[in-house]
């Protein structure tokens, strides 16, 4: 594995390459002591992707590589990238985009081996524009140096130590669904005697769209709500839900809107439950679609307090239309409230159940020395642009929440996320890069006070797998095929059934539904190859033990992350 990451690490590092025009890098540089200096000419590269010959130069790498590596060397080489100079121009000269420019200069050195942040930007820029789009071997034909030199020692360091942090956070994956399915053998429930959480329910669901203002903040929020239809409710059993209906909030993650989680609103309504989707105009589809465009700037750090206010003068308003819209009057049960977050939601929600910004612990993590390999701090550490203040976000009328893969670390750390005092389900992928499980839900799971809490870990999904496929008009982030994981649809069920349990138990206070927040329900439902694990309590000595016993000394050095649980 270690031998394969070196591999895939000298192939990333040789081509996040760049150039400006007339002017390209002829060579890539290797210097590598105690062993010297090596190169490779660009010519080689582009030979080998264009017609697959491995010339004298390349075959001294390439012997030292599987068949199946160089292979991927290729179809990474051939690769295109589809975006605009206008987004990559937007991306690069943003602070979170000249933050990873800079870093990526710490590698990728100019000829006088100075840091290569300014090349690097403008190849990227020439290479989008070029009639052939970006690829490695285009990025190297607009470097503006004849040599790209690579810092091949520190690229090993990285390489090494994201072998050594993915190794441990396998062992920690590997010990949650060992302990969950202990938890579970414990159990006598027969899921096949029961109700089948996943199915819908006996109600169909009415989509009202609204369009609210809040002036105040000159914020405009697109919300649907889906409430159940009367017309069914003569089908309803004793403990059905009838107007007014409890509610459930649901706020999207970032460069999202309100489409991605229709499923679960629609699933919930069929439930007896009313669901509103809204979307955050700050950091929406709508919003990154501007911003590529060049038509306005990045999401503002103010979106961290923005968003939980969205989330109070909505309700505040369906108060208000409670009382004055016929189509909803009498229709909302505002004694019965809860709320689920994907991501940039999750924290969202998680703010809202009254875990504080953590500006302390901001300011540890987003050092500008630090290397950890947490992509999720990029956008947390913008927070640190916040004016530190003790901002109140809670709302008291939402009773219990659900976060999905969430950012909360360091914008929250551990002193923000142990002040919720209600019911909290985090759900985790075991491939999120961008909300790493480990970092952002195993750890934060163990800081939880409430005694109601609950861990859904899913092997192999990644960030996107909750989210639905995107239609042609919202596709405003394309996901490349290996990031989105596995097929879905088995989350999808997962999310539905579990998000039903959660709210029939926590909102309604239903002691029945509470046996399907069991571990042995996950392990009923689970579905290779996204297994799923369900736990409500984890063995912290246990994980404390795995996490700390093989940390790098340059991570613990450079991670501010705490090493315990």
């Amino acid at each position: 594995m270690k031998k394969f990451l070196r591999y895939v690490g000298l192939g990333l590092l040789s081509t996040l390459l760049t150039a400006t025009p007339g002017l390209g890098a002829e060579r890539i540089s290797f210097f590598y002591p105690p062993f010297g200096e090596f190169s490779l000419s660009v010519d080689s590269l582009e030979t080998f992707a264009k017609e697959g010959k491995i010339d004298d130069e390349l075959s001294f790498y390439a012997n030292r590589a599987t068949s199946e590596q160089v292979a991927q060397l290729r179809d990474l080489l051939q690769q295109r990238f589809n975006v605009t100079p206008t987004l990559v121009s937007q991306v690069t000269y943003s602070p979170i985009g000249e933050q990873l420019m800079r870093r990526l200069g710490e590698l990728l050195l100019t000829e006088s081996r100075n840091n290569g942040f300014y090349a690097i930007r403008a190849s990227l820029i020439l290479s989008a524009a070029d009639q052939e789009g970006l690829t490695v071997v285009n990025l190297l034909r607009k470097f503006p140096s004849n040599t790209m030199r690579v810092n091949f020692t520190e690229g090993l360091r990285i390489v090494d130590d994201l072998s050594q942090l993915l190794k441990r956070k396998d062992e920690i994956i590997a010990s949650l669904q060992k302990e969950a399915i202990a938890q579970a053998a414990n159990s006598t429930v027969d899921f096949s005697k029961k109700l089948d959480l996943r199915s819908p329910g006996q109600f169909r669901s009415q989509k009202k769209t609204f369009e609210l203002n809040d002036f105040s903040r000159n914020r405009r929020l697109p919300v649907d709500i889906y409430l159940p239809t009367t017309q069914n409710l003569q089908l309803k059993t004793q403990n059905s839900p009838s107007p007014p209906f409890p509610l459930i909030v649901i706020s999207h993650g970032v460069a999202s809107d309100r489409s991605p989680f229709v499923y679960l609103a629609e699933h919930l309504a069929s439930y007896g439950f009313a669901v509103a989707v809204l979307e955050h105009p700050g950091s929406n589809a709508e919003r990154i679609q501007q911003y590529f465009a060049g038509l306005a700037g990045p999401p503002e750090a103010a979106e961290f307090i923005n968003r939980p206010l969205d989330i109070k003068y909505l309700l505040d308003e369906l108060e208000r239309l409670d009382k004055s819209d016929p189509t909803l009057q009498g229709k909302l049960n505002f004694q019965q409230i809860g709320a689920i977050g994907h991501s940039f939601g999750g924290y969202t929600v998680l703010a809202l159940a009254g875990a504080k910004i953590n500006f302390e612990q901001l300011r540890q993590d987003c050092s500008p020395n630090n290397s950890s390999f947490n992509l999720s701090l990029i956008l947390q550490c913008q927070a640190t642009e916040l004016p530190p203040g003790n901002y109140e976000l809670k709302d008291d009328r939402i009773k219990a929440i659900i976060a999905i893969n969430p950012i909360d670390s360091s914008i929250l750390g551990q002193e923000g996320v142990s002040q919720i005092k209600i019911p909290v389900m985090l759900v985790a992928g075991s491939q999120d890069i961008f909300a790493p499980p480990v970092f952002e839900q195993i750890r934060p799971f163990t800081w939880l006070s409430d005694s109601n809490k609950y861990l859904a870990l899913i092997e192999n999904a990644t960030h996107f797998s909750a989210i639905a496929e995107p239609t042609a008009e919202n596709d405003i982030l394309p996901v490349p095929p290996a990031l989105l994981g596995p097929d879905r649809d088995a989350v999808y069920s997962y999310l539905n059934a579990l998000s039903l349990a959660f709210v029939e138990t926590h909102i309604l206070n239903r002691p029945e539904y509470r046996s399907y927040l069991q571990p042995s329900y996950g392990t009923f439902i689970s579905k290779e190859p996204l297994n799923l694990s369900l736990l409500q309590s984890l063995p912290v000595d246990q994980f404390n033990q795995i996490w700390n016993g093989s940390t790098p000394q340059s991570s613990k050095a450079s991670n501010p992350q705490p090493t315990s649980f």
